[in-house]
């Protein structure tokens, strides 16, 4: 666990001139905020730069950079393929065949498509799930902040929680999303100036990228010396992107085979979110015409190719820091909560006068934390108590010391005080700040729309006015940062953001990217069938996840809580399994249902929406290397080469 710092002047007028900055934007916004369309779509009229960057920075949240740097530690450079297989694919399919059915439908959300291509269930159905991922998703951007600031600054959790949720209630208040839209183009820059010297140093200090690699080949030689693993690997496992998958889910630390990756990651999770979810559609959707909303992904694309130098790489950094106790340093440990303290500082206590064994009395403060601890270490953690009875801090503390169970989320936060000086320090501070509040904003964003056009004034107060439908957009964001908050508790029960929030793709997306490859490219799909088969897809998701569990997890929030049926060997590996699964029963349930069932549309009312029944689209952009079509081959060829790079 990091030590607590203190900030300078210096630092404090930085994250102090940040939030106000941000603030003044919304307020600044405010006026221009006179009908609900304002608030809600921008009135779709942001240039592609700004919507490119703001689609990029709003994904740019804990998911980002410490879901990121934590898979990049514990999974090496295979993490990687979140970007070239499970992204830029994805990003180019949205910009060049996706976003003429989105924006020419002139549908205010994707629910609301689902709606004009299908029926009101599904739209109903659609606009519940998403509203559910969305504000889990800002909670665990908001998790990750709040921790950040508690573990590294000493700062009170749930106080920089509230505060933190404040500032970006109050800039999305006053300027709706346009204001997040253009403090997010503020925040990629923060990002990148942010963390780029981090990098630059830490690589620096581990002696470049041949050393870092020499050093990880002996690291997947041994994980266990740095609790990464219990199994052994061959030399290339933390720095080759392919080799390890081809050698089977054995071979590799994700613990996931090529199909899983390729079908899994880059077709299901991959298309299901870049392709389906609304937060990262909505902002190609404000831009001011059909050739800068198909635009949008694309530039969006191409800083989001070279990302992972900024965000991965400070994983790998770290472990090959804490391999060679670089400067003393280690991977951060888990942080033992108060209330786990409660119950395991009594434990030692009983233990020392039961006479407990070692291994007995290691399992049941384990369990009492909630977290993998050291049998040798408790073993003399109890003989010192039995010897002479230690204070409740000193028990705190050994309790602490003797957890092995490694808390990734805090390796960039480890990185920002090994290597920023003050000055330095606030701006990376900033940059991590700047990335947890574009998380939450987008997420909050996406939800007051959803809810207000597709659950409000669809079901509950039909045909009101426009004012009417704004401040019901106002009083939602309220209650949407609310519930982002609750859900910050739920995700502190993770120790990887990227595990829990593709998890929560897995249950959302990757049924829905069924219902919309069916819906949009074949036009027999049917209501009845797109509506059952979304509802078992999205049920048989609840299922696996019930039934399988991932090793060294015991049945509960992290799945089996129903059947032990199948164990993975890490809880990506159950992610992209679930997704797979998820998807499958979704897609063939829809076809079998939709070939039994009588379509409710016509051609004709499906032009717009079907891909065979809609016009050609014929891009009017004059200079040819600005059409979506060749942009999208240069980056799907650039794409490539950084894939045989890293073979």
């Amino acid at each position: 666990m990091p030590t607590n710092i203190s900030l300078t002047w210096i630092d404090y007028s930085i994250l102090f001139l940040y939030c106000l900055f941000v603030i003044g934007i919304g307020f600044a916004l405010k006026r221009y905020m006179k009908t609900s369309a304002d608030f809600f779509m921008s009135g779709r009229s942001i240039p592609a730069w700004v919507t490119g960057l703001a689609f990029l920075s709003a994904n740019l949240g804990a998911l980002e950079l410490v879901g990121m740097a934590a898979s990049g530690a514990k999974y090496g450079i295979m993490t990687c393929h979140f970007y070239w297989v499970g992204a830029i694919p994805a990003m180019v399919f949205l910009g060049i065949f996706m976003m003429p059915f989105y924006y020419g439908s002139k549908a205010r959300s994707v629910p609301e498509y689902l709606k004009l291509r299908f029926d009101e269930r599904i739209r109903c159905f659609n606009s519940l799930s998403f509203a559910f991922m969305t504000v889990f998703a800002s909670g665990i951007s908001m998790n990750a902040l709040a921790k950040l600031l508690h573990q590294l600054l000493g700062w009170n959790y749930d106080v920089s929680l509230w505060i933190c949720s404040a500032v970006v209630l109050v800039y999305v208040l006053k300027g709706g999303l346009t204001s997040a839209i253009y403090t997010e183009v503020l925040q990629f820059f923060m990002i990148v100036l942010g963390f780029a010297p981090v990098v630059y140093l830490s690589l620096k200090d581990v002696g470049g990228w041949g050393n870092l690699k020499h050093t990880l080949a002996k690291v997947a030689v041994d994980p266990a010396t740095l609790d990464l693993s219990t199994k052994t690997f061959a030399p290339d496992a933390w720095t080759s992107a392919w080799k390890p998958l081809l050698g089977g889910p054995g071979a590799n630390p994700m613990g996931i085979d090529l199909f899983a990756m390729v079908f899994g990651l880059g077709f299901v999770l991959s298309f299901g979110y870049w392709c389906t979810n609304f937060l990262v559609v909505q902002r190609a959707m404000a831009a001011r015409n059909m050739g800068s909303a198909r635009r949008t992904p694309l530039i969006a694309a191409v800083p989001k190719m070279l990302f992972p130098v900024l965000v991965i790489l400070p994983g790998m950094i770290a472990v090959g820091l804490a391999y060679t106790n670089k400067d003393g340093y280690h991977l951060p440990p888990r942080a033992v909560s108060s209330s786990a303290y409660a119950k395991a500082v009594p434990l030692v206590q009983e233990a020392a006068t039961s006479k407990l064994a070692p291994a007995a009395a290691t399992k049941a403060i384990s369990e009492a934390v909630g977290i993998k601890l050291s049998e040798p270490k408790i073993a003399a953690l109890l003989k010192d108590n039995a010897t002479n009875p230690l204070s409740e801090k000193a028990i705190k503390s050994a309790i602490q010391g003797a957890v092995i169970e490694n808390d990734y989320d805090g390796i960039i936060l480890s990185l920002v005080q090994k290597y920023c000086p003050p000055g330095l320090l606030g701006l990376a501070l900033t940059a991590l700040l700047a990335s947890f509040m574009s998380g939450m904003a987008g997420n909050v964003t996406a939800f007051n729309t959803v809810w207000t056009y597709d659950l409000y004034q669809a079901y509950i107060a039909p045909n009101k006015t426009d004012a009417h439908y704004m401040a019901m957009g106002r009083i939602i964001t309220v209650v949407g940062i609310l519930l982002s908050i609750a859900c910050a508790y739920v995700a502190s029960n993770y120790n990887n953001a990227m595990d829990i929030i593709q998890l929560v793709f897995g249950f959302v997306n990757a049924p829905l990217f069924a219902t919309f490859v069916l819906g949009m490219f074949w036009a027999r799909t049917t209501a009845h069938g797109a509506f059952f088969g979304l509802l078992a897809g999205t049920g048989a998701s609840a299922l696996f996840h019930a039934t399988t569990i991932t090793a060294g997890n015991v049945p509960g929030i992290k799945g089996g809580y129903l059947a032990v049926v199948q164990t993975f060997p890490s809880e990506m590996a159950q992610n992209f399994w679930l997704a797979t699964f998820a998807f499958t029963v979704c897609f063939v349930l829809t076809l079998t249902l939709s070939l039994a069932t009588k379509r409710t549309k016509t051609d004709e009312e499906l032009k717009g929406l079907v891909y065979s029944l809609t016009p050609k689209l014929v891009d009017e952009e004059k200079s040819w290397f600005l059409r979506p079509a060749f942009l999208g081959c240069v980056l799907l060829a650039v794409c490539v080469v950084m894939n045989f790079l890293f073979w």
